[in-house]
């Protein structure tokens, strides 16, 4: 049976994020950002991440070139860390033959879990229960959900709350519980305590409602002035937002041909006299996993999306990643023989 691998990344914006929806559109902003069709929450499209992380990786390991549209430079792809995990595209000597290889790793939507918010009592992050339980946060100690009108809160107070323009009422305080593998982290410590949950119905609201909103405006090179009728705008998911994004691996490859990543290339490059060049810090690459948390903990320097050049993009990881394996059967899964296979739990039948 097929292993497969889930982890769930817990991220941060150390900068202002924009991830352009394309085009100008008539409201607001003249540049809008990537949304959830149904909620209208602004997102990390998974594409945008893939593209970052595979570019990054491929710096790493010094072969740009596993970062085109296209791989014909590189003799062996499927000896490439970058292109084995990401997938690649070749064509033959002839020009005409093309061998396609989509890659092993699948990266969803990043979605926001929690919202940076000012108020009377100083920042605090939004949430739903909804979100944070998704994520694998746990919410205890309080009411089972929020009223339209009410806001559960981590901190104690009882007089109504405002959250940028919108005022709530408090209705109770909650505890709020990271995942063991986020919650030493100091970014997440640094506000566990400032956590706000409200109903779902609001917290789209409340985030496009305080989403950073920038303007800027072109400069005429010979004059060094602003050019005439040339100004424009732009939004963002500020600094500080917390959000979570799932990755699963499906090393299909490695089952049907019975090698994996680390039979490639687990410590570097190549330099072809049979010694191998170290990657940047030592780093180990025995699974396509490794390759992608090597990108992506580069966006923490490099940064995602757009306005990159004017201080936009940067995001951290927060803590180690969740991971969940599926196929993979304990001592307890197993039959009295030693064989079987692990199959979901069916519900209780009355």
């Amino acid at each position: 049976m097929a292993i497969y691998k889930r982890r769930r990344y817990l991220l941060m914006t150390l900068d202002p994020v924009h991830i352009g929806a394309g085009g100008y559109r008539l409201g607001r902003v003249d540049n809008s950002i990537v949304r959830e069709p149904g909620t209208r929450v602004p997102k990390i499209p998974g594409t945008s991440l893939h593209g970052a992380a595979r570019s990054y990786a491929a710096q790493l390991y010094e072969t740009p070139e596993a970062a085109g549209q296209t791989h014909d430079k590189i003799s062996n792809p499927e000896q490439n860390p970058v292109c084995y995990t990401f997938g690649y595209i070749k064509k033959n000597q002839n020009g005409q033959d093309v061998k396609t290889y989509s890659g092993v790793v699948n990266i969803f939507d990043a979605q926001i879990v929690l919202f940076p918010v000012h108020s009377l009592v100083g920042p605090v992050w939004v949430g739903t229960v909804e979100r944070l339980r998704e994520a694998g946060f746990e919410v205890s100690n309080g009411p089972g959900g929020c009223a339209k009108d009410t806001a559960l809160l981590t901190f104690a107070r009882t007089d109504p709350l405002n959250l940028g323009w919108l005022m709530v009422n408090t209705g109770g305080q909650v505890a709020v519980y990271a995942p063991t593998e986020w919650q030493t982290e100091q970014r997440w410590k640094a506000i566990e305590d400032k956590i706000v949950l409200v109903h779902e119905a609001l917290f789209g609201h409340i985030v496009n409602s305080n989403l950073e909103v920038r303007t800027s405006v072109s400069i005429n090179p010979e004059t060094g002035a602003a050019e005439d009728k040339a100004l424009f705008t732009y939004e963002a998911i500020p600094r500080a937002t917390f959000l979570t994004v799932e990755v699963v691996l499906d090393d299909y490859q490695a089952e049907q041909e019975g090698w994996r990543l680390g039979q490639i290339s687990q410590t570097g490059k190549s330099n072809g006299n049979g010694k191998v060049k170290p990657l940047p810090g030592n780093a180990v690459w025995q699974s396509p996993l490794d390759v992608l948390d090597a990108g992506l903990r580069l966006i923490e320097w490099l940064g995602v999306g757009g306005m990159g050049t004017r201080g936009f993009g940067r995001i951290a990881m927060v803590g180690q990643a969740q991971e969940e394996v599926y196929g993979q059967q304990s001592d307890a899964d197993r039959s009295p023989s030693g064989e079987g296979a692990t199959t979901p739990q069916s519900e209780e039948q009355p």
